[in-house]
């Protein structure tokens, strides 16, 4: 029964990293968006 825990970590861990590294991604992208949209024409 031990594995169905690891699995179970490791997927969440694996969940939690992919989630967390869009949200860094997606806030340091922001601004960037933010100053293309019509600002820098």
């Amino acid at each position: 029964m031990w594995y169905f825990a690891w699995i179970l970590g490791v997927t969440m861990a694996v969940l939690l990293a992919s989630i967390s590294a869009m949200m860094c991604d997606a806030r340091e992208c922001a601004p960037d968006a933010s100053r293309e949209d019509g600002t820098s024409r």
